[in-house]
Parts: structure tokens; C-alpha cells; sequence
């Protein structure tokens, strides 16, 4: 049986293929996932820990601000704390650290040099250490208010040569530099921008304080253990009073929050790799059932030779875990050039990663075989067990078996049962008043809704495709007869393929209906809510210095402006419990750029000094009623005390900025002097053009080019364009997933044209012609797909209401349909059923005729 099952491998080793290419699809995206996530955690894992100082000394903060929600305020520490700890038993060498990390740096040309990627631009003091991850290579150190160093990377992209001007805008104001000296990475470079100025000047212009830094690091004398330097600093300095970490926990903390980033990289691949696994558990289930359909006779000789059923079982899925050992080799090997290409893909955006660091754990090739072989063995195990109940009266038999003409009662009641728990999941979805309770029900009733779909598939391809090439006959006559019985001829064949492709197109409609929706929301929303003519904002939405908000301020034909700005909050509830909310804060006079509904309350009493406004979920969530008493603390340790004043109803506010808490601004400048603004909300004065007015603004921020002026379509487009990075994205995915479902028609096709290559040879000799088969094949690979297609957009439609059902929980209520998509997916399945047919028509064409009619 071991021969026979070997020889039976060999033999069908083309049919099997494009199994083949799917497990090798699938595990190329988890093997090279695993591979790049390690060489990346590995990489920064030894440049935080050759970097990191014995002992740094940090201001004490509450909690770290989040990075969507950056104040732009500093925290720091008096420039004394050095000396203090210079004194201390142990310490060798201590040095100021000075760093800002919310700065643009331009060129000559107004052009900023910061990367593209969204990695930061950081200014730092020049100082040496044994640890320093730059070093200077050129040029010399900076030695006064108008010098600078600058990283060659930065200095290659940008064309910057020393001698160069620079104008850097950092909190406290802009200033300008020239560049006296280049400093090049010692180790992997980041992806920042780093700019090197002398240490005063860094105090005194980034921070704006002449005797403060905003860190020191200590190098401890040979033999001192960090963790013991660090309790005697803390002693000296006062445990509580500043933060202290080892080289050790210093490089774990940014290893963490790094680690972020690398998970969310990780997360992506993943995703294509189970999008892959999905669409391929078809292909390989569709691929091993026509092979065990086309081996009847082979099999029932076994069963009459000897054979019992659980060595043809056995067979079959010894032939799997080959296909599956195979794929999963092949697509270890493709894993590691695909984490490769994403490591130059990392280096071309100046993440610079070396290939000889690439990190192979033991995990990634277990992982990759358990994916690619259990996949595989699952897959194959229900035709397996098929192939098991042949009996060996088959061996005399010459008509196809397997699925053919089977009764499909058991798949209907499966498939009833499950589309019902799926439709009463997304109906509890719809009727749920919380999103952390639709959020569950939506994933049960989408998984159950695609199971239903996929067991019941059979069931609907006798009446959908009769319907779908019900045309044919009457323009293709007798071989659009033919086409259309041949995909009518096994359901299950016919619904296993076009399953494969409805589940990337479901996937499609369903986040295009989602994206719509959400577009349309925030459309409305803005339209509704926010009265201002002109919104001047960062691009990355952060703060901005000072002197932008003057600038914008002396243009003329300024009417109203109105700053606002975000922080992250801690706040403490009436019942003690504590919670985080990002609060906005907004100068009087908000309500004539803006037009928010309110439960209780009004705008003019939530910006009282002492006050504040809460979203109405929020409310109803915490049970805060107008009254209610708040205290928050902010990441740099100011406590406010709040009193409720009024609820904005779920859905306004896009105007306050979408925080969930809002206030006057004096309430934070007085907790918390010296915060940057992060959007100005302006109209025009009377008499004056909106037109005139943003040429005017966009004339007088020419020297800023992280800041944007919008007007509300500006701000529509904002939002799409968001939208459209995350839909990029599940293209991408649901792309492999049709690249796949096309390997899987083709697969049917092959298959199916060599199981009816004696049927295709009579065609042939009573005179069909060469380009009638080919069109034949044709239009039943057409009408599959299309079936796929109608399948998907029925599944893709039912999942993005139930979205934005849930959606609608966070006040984007309006509903989405893009038809544009929708036609696109029914022209675009039928372009995939013409190009997946074309080998296997040209194939069929070619037989020789009289070899086909004698084949047994």
C-alpha cells in the first residue's frame, strides 16, 4: 500500500500542484511573519541594550501619554539633579540628557527633512558616551545657538551637506541652525530624524528653561552593580520623586513599547496567512475529492485485492501529509524571502535592518509545518474517509461516484441550523446597546453565516446557476447548454469552488459597505456639527508651537478663532473607580464655530471655569448625571477638580474633537500652563471670502509645513483618505484570497477536463470544434465564479449592515451602499472565470481525439 500510495503521488503529481502552491501560500505568510517580527524584535532588543545607560534618572510622571493624545508640554527636571547624582558612591560619569520629540526641522525651502514614515523627528544635546548610537563622522560638535549636527541618513535623503541652513520649530519657538557636522548610526537606525544641538541651547530652546533637562544618564564605576547604583541614586534623590531604571529595565520598556509597533506588522501577516489557510482548506478539500472521484476504479481494485478501508483512508492521507511536507518545506523556504523583501522594504523607508541578521527560531519551522501539514491533513480528511467507504464492486464500475447524484438532506439541516444561530447573533447584534456586547455576537454571526453559507452552497448552485446561465443555451446555443449542465453536474464540485471565492468577496463588500457607512457618518457629522469655515490642524493631528496660533491670529480677515487642545486624562469617578479619557479644551466662543447637541446643558456651561462636558455614553456608562464631580490628573501630575455641567448627546461633537470629555481652556491653562494648541477652529470675518481668507492663512504657515489649512471638504477628504489606508489594506488580504480562489477554479477545471477526457473526445469526433470546447470551458468557469460572486455579495451585504448596526452604537448611523464596488466585484468575477479557464480550455482543446475516446 506504501508503494501503491507513493506511486499514486508521483502520478497525479501535477493535479496536485496548485494544492501545492496554496500550503505554500500559507505558510510562507506565517514562517515569514514569525521570521521578520524576530529579526526586528531581536535587532532593537541589542541596540536598546547597547544603548541604554547603567542608571537613567526620568521626571515622575502618572502614566505615559499615549501617542494619539500628546499635549506637547515636556516633563522635565532641574538641570541640579546632576550633581547630586555625580556625588553619589559609585557613579563614574553622569551626563544631562535634553530631548524633544514633538519638532520640525526644514530645509532652506520650507521643505521638512523628518521621514515620511511617521517615525519621529527628535532633537537631542550632544554628548558622548561608550553607549552613544551615533558617532561623529564628520564635521565637528556644535558649539553655539546656531550650530547643529544632523544623521548622515537624514542628510543622504534629504541632499543636506554641512554648511546647510535649518530652521527647527520645537514648543518654545523657532530658531535657526546650520549644520557643522555629521553623526552616523554605530547601530540600527530607527527610522528618526536625529538633529544634535549643545547642551545649553538644547535647554534653552527646546525646553525653554535654562537649568532643566529631561533626563540623566549614569555610567557606573567598574564592579557596581546597576540595580545597586540604582537604590543609592533613589536614596539620595528621594524614591518618589523621580523615576528610576536600569540599563536592563530601560531597554524592556522600549522594548515594549516598540513592541507594539512589530505586533501590529505581525498581526498583518498573520491575517494573510489565515486568509490563505481559509481559502486553501477549499482548494485542497475540492482538489482531493475529484482526485478520489477520478481514482473509483483505482481504489475499488485496491478494496478487490485485499485492501481494507482503513489502509485507503491511510493512503489518502499519506498522500496529504506528503502534499503538506512539501508545501510547508517549499514555503518555509518563500517565508524567508518574504521576511527578507519586508526587511529592504523596511530599509527603503529608513528603517535600516541588516540581512545577515536574520533570526530563524526553533518555533518558526515547527510552526510552519504544523500549519502546513495539519492544514493540509484536515483538509484532505473528509475525502479521505469518502475514498474509505468505496466498495470494490466500484473497480467494475465506469461512472464518476463520488458526489455525484448524493442526497444533500444532511447539509441542508446542518446548514439551516447554523444560518439560524448566525442570523439571531447578528439580529442580537443589531438590537444590543453596548458595543462590548455587539462586538461578540457580530464575530459569532459572521463565522456562523459563513459556515451556513459554505454547507449549504450545494444546495443553491441547481437553482442560482440555472438562473445565472439561463442565457446561455439561447446564445451559445448547444454549448451553452452544455457549459451551464456541466457546473449544474456536481454541486458539491461547483460549490466548493465558488466558496473559495465568495469568502474574499464577502469580505470585500461587507468593509466596503463598513467604510461607506462610516464615511457617510462622519460626513454628516461634520456637516451638522462643525461651524467653522477653516480648521487649521497638524498633519498628524499632535500640537503645534505657539507661534503658529500668532501667525493665524494676525492674519487678516480673521473673524472668530477658537484654540483647542487635547490631553490624555486619568480620572477619578464619584465611586472611586478610576478611568482614562482623552479631554478636549477650547477657548469661549466654541459654540459659534461649532454646533453640538446636548442632553443636558449647553457649550457655554461646560466651558465655566471648574466645568466640563461629558458624551453621553460616557455618562450613561460611569451613571454621571449633571452635578457629578470629577478629579483628573494629567500624565505631568496636575490635578483638576471638575463638576459635570452638561451631556453631549453619542454622535455630535466632531467640532470638540471627539474627546469623550470637554472644558475651557483657562480650566486646563490654569492646572496646566504652557500646553501647545492642537487645532485652531476658524471663521471669517465679515466682509472677507473664505477663499481670500485660507490664501492668506496658507500664505502666512508657508514656513510650516507640518500644518494644514481645511476647509470642510478638506476635512471629508481627510477622513476617506483614512478610511481608504485601512481598506488598502484588506484589499490587500482579500487579493491573496482571490489569488487563491482562482488556483482553485483552475484546479476544478484541470481536473474536471481530465475526468471528462473521454467525453470530450466524443464531443470532438461528432464535430464540435476546437474553439467550441474552449468556449465551453469558458462560460462554466464564468458562470462558477459568478455564482461565487452573487454568493459573497448577499454574505458581504448581510455582514456590513450587522457592522454598521454596531457602528451605529458609536453614532455613525448612516448606512453606505457603494454600488460601484458592488458592480465591480460581479465584472471583476466574471474576468476571474474567463482567466482562470484559459489553460484548462486550451488544454481540453488540445486532445488528441481518438487518444481521449479510448481513455479509460
Amino acid at each position: 500500500m506504501l508503494r501503491a500510495t507513493l506511486r499514486s503521488f508521483l502520478a497525479y503529481k501535477g493535479r496536485l500542484l496548485l494544492s501545492c502552491l496554496a500550503v505554500l501560500l500559507s505558510v510562507a505568510f506565517v514562517s515569514g511573519s514569525l521570521i521578520f517580527s524576530d529579526t526586528v524584535s531581536r535587532t532593537f532588543d541589542a541596540l536598546f541594550k547597547s544603548t541604554a545607560a547603567d542608571v537613567t534618572v526620568s521626571p515622575k510622571t502618572e502614566f505615559e501619554e499615549g501617542g494619539q493624545f500628546p499635549s506637547g508640554r515636556v516633563p522635565t527636571l532641574p538641570a541640579e539633579v546632576r550633581d547630586k547624582v555625580a556625588r553619589v558612591e559609585g557613579v563614574q560619569k553622569s551626563w544631562l540628557n535634553v530631548s524633544a520629540e514633538n519638532i520640525t526641522v526644514v530645509d532652506s525651502e520650507n521643505n521638512s527633512v523628518g521621514p515620511d514614515t511617521g517615525a519621529p523627528t527628535i532633537a537631542d544635546n550632544w554628548y558622548v558616551t561608550d553607549r552613544s548610537p551615533v558617532e561623529l563622522t564628520s564635521g565637528h560638535a556644535p558649539r553655539g545657538p546656531d550650530e547643529a549636527l544632523i544623521d548622515a541618513d537624514t542628510a543622504e535623503r534629504e541632499d543636506l551637506e554641512i554648511g546647510d541652513p535649518l530652521r527647527v520649530q520645537a514648543a518654545p519657538g523657532s530658531f535657526d541652525v546650520r549644520i557643522v557636522g555629521i553623526a552616523t548610526f554605530t547601530t540600527t537606525n530607527p527610522g528618526a530624524t536625529l538633529v544634535f544641538l549643545d547642551t545649553a541651547t538644547a535647554q534653552r530652546k527646546l525646553l525653554g528653561k535654562e537649568a532643566a533637562a529631561t533626563g540623566v544618564q549614569v555610567q557606573a564605576e567598574p564592579g557596581v552593580a546597576d540595580a545597586a547604583l540604582k537604590k543609592r541614586i533613589a536614596a539620595a534623590l528621594g524614591p518618589a520623586d523621580y523615576e528610576y531604571e536600569t540599563a536592563a529595565e530601560q531597554a524592556t520598556s522600549q522594548a515594549e513599547d516598540f513592541g507594539e509597533f512589530i505586533d501590529i506588522l505581525t498581526y498583518v501577516m498573520v491575517g494573510f496567512a489565515g486568509v490563505a489557510v481559509l481559502v486553501g482548506v477549499f482548494l485542497i478539500v475540492n482538489t482531493f475529492s475529484m482526485l478520489i472521484a477520478q481514482r473509483t476504479r483505482e481504489l475499488g481494485l485496491l478494496r478487490a485485492l485485499g485492501a481494507d478501508r482503513r489502509q485507503v483512508r491511510r493512503s489518502v492521507l499519506t498522500e496529504a501529509l506528503l502534499l503538506g511536507v512539501l508545501g510547508s518545506t517549499l514555503g518555509l523556504g518563500a517565508g524567508i524571502g518574504l521576511a527578507l523583501g519586508l526587511i529592504g522594504l523596511m530599509s527603503a523607508f529608513g528603517m535600516n535592518l541588516e540581512a545577515a541578521e536574520v533570526t530563524v527560531r526553533w518555533s518558526t519551522p515547527v510552526a510552519a509545518y504544523v500549519v502546513g501539514v495539519g492544514v493540509t491533513f484536515f483538509a484532505a480528511y473528509l475525502p479521505a474517509r469518502r475514498a474509505a467507504r468505496i466498495s470494490p464492486m466500484a473497480a467494475l464500475a465506469d461512472v464518476e461516484t463520488t458526489g455525484v447524484g448524493r442526497p444533500l438532506r444532511v447539509r441542508a439541516v446542518a446548514g439551516t441550523l447554523i444560518a439560524a444561530a448566525g442570523a439571531a447573533a447578528l439580529v442580537g447584534c443589531a438590537l444590543s446597546t453596548e458595543t462590548s456586547g455587539a462586538f461578540p455576537l457580530l464575530g459569532l454571526g459572521i463565522v456562523c453565516t459563513l459556515v451556513a453559507t459554505v454547507i449549504a452552497g450545494p444546495l443553491l448552485v441547481r437553482p442560482v446557476i440555472r438562473v445565472l446561465g439561463g442565457a446561455f443555451p439561447r446564445v451559445y446555443g448547444s454549448v451553452g447548454r452544455l457549459s451551464q449542465r456541466n457546473a449544474l453536474r456536481n454541486p458539491r464540485r461547483t460549490g466548493a469552488t465558488a466558496s473559495a471565492l465568495m469568502v474574499g468577496l464577502a469580505l470585500v463588500v461587507g468593509m466596503s459597505v463598513a467604510a461607506s457607512s462610516i464615511t457617510l457618518s462622519f460626513d454628516e457629522q461634520i456637516d451638522r456639527s462643525l461651524g467653522a469655515d477653516l480648521v487649521v490642524q497638524n498633519d498628524s493631528f499632535g500640537p503645534f508651537p505657539q507661534e503658529v496660533t500668532d501667525r493665524v491670529r494676525g492674519t487678516d480677515g480673521v473673524g472668530t478663532l477658537v484654540r483647542q487642545r487635547i490631553v490624555q486624562t486619568r480620572l477619578t469617578l464619584p465611586d472611586g473607580e478610576e478611568v482614562m479619557s482623552p479631554a478636549a479644551a477650547a477657548d469661549p466662543g466654541l459654540e459659534k464655530v461649532t454646533s453640538v447637541e446636548y442632553v443636558k446643558g449647553s457649550t457655554r456651561a461646560a466651558l465655566r471655569p471648574g466645568r466640563t462636558a461629558v458624551s453621553e455614553r460616557f455618562a450613561e456608562k460611569q451613571n454621571l448625571k449633571v452635578g457629578a464631580r470629577l478629579s483628573a490628573r494629567l500624565a505631568t501630575g496636575e490635578r483638576m477638580r471638575l463638576t459635570v455641567a452638561a451631556v453631549t448627546r453619542t454622535g455630535s461633537g466632531e467640532g470638540l474633537g471627539g474627546a469623550g470629555l470637554v472644558m475651557g481652556l483657562p480650566t486646563l491653562e490654569k492646572a496646566a500652563p504652557g500646553g501647545l494648541d492642537s487645532s485652531l477652529l476658524i471663521t471669517a470675518a465679515s466682509g472677507t471670502e473664505t477663499k481670500e481668507l485660507r490664501a492668506s492663512l496658507d500664505g502666512a504657515l508657508e514656513g510650516y509645513p507640518q500644518v494644514k489649512v481645511r476647509d470642510r471638504a478638506d476635512y471629508k477628504e481627510l477622513v476617506r483618505e483614512q478610511i481608504a489606508v485601512l481598506l488598502y489594506l484588506l484589499f490587500a488580504l482579500v487579493g491573496l484570497a482571490i489569488v487563491i480562489a482562482v488556483l482553485g477554479v483552475v484546479n476544478t477545471l484541470a481536473l474536471s477536463v481530465v475526468e471528462r477526457t473521454r467525453e470530450l473526445g466524443l464531443l470532438r469526433a461528432i464535430g464540435m470544434s476546437r474553439r467550441q470546447l474552449r468556449r465551453m470551458v469558458r462560460l462554466e468557469s464564468v458562470v462558477i465564479a459568478v455564482f461565487g460572486a452573487v454568493l459573497g455579495l448577499g454574505l458581504g451585504l448581510v455582514w456590513g449592515v450587522a457592522i454598521r448596526e454596531v457602528l451605529a452604537l458609536e453614532g455613525m448611523t448612516a448606512l453606505g451602499i457603494p454600488w460601484w464596488t458592488i458592480g465591480g466585484v460581479v465584472v471583476g468575477s466574471a474576468l476571474i472565470g474567463l482567466v482562470a479557464a484559459l489553460l484548462p480550455a486550451l488544454r481540453a482543446s488540445r486532445m488528441n481525439v481518438l487518444a481521449a475516446i479510448a481513455h479509460e
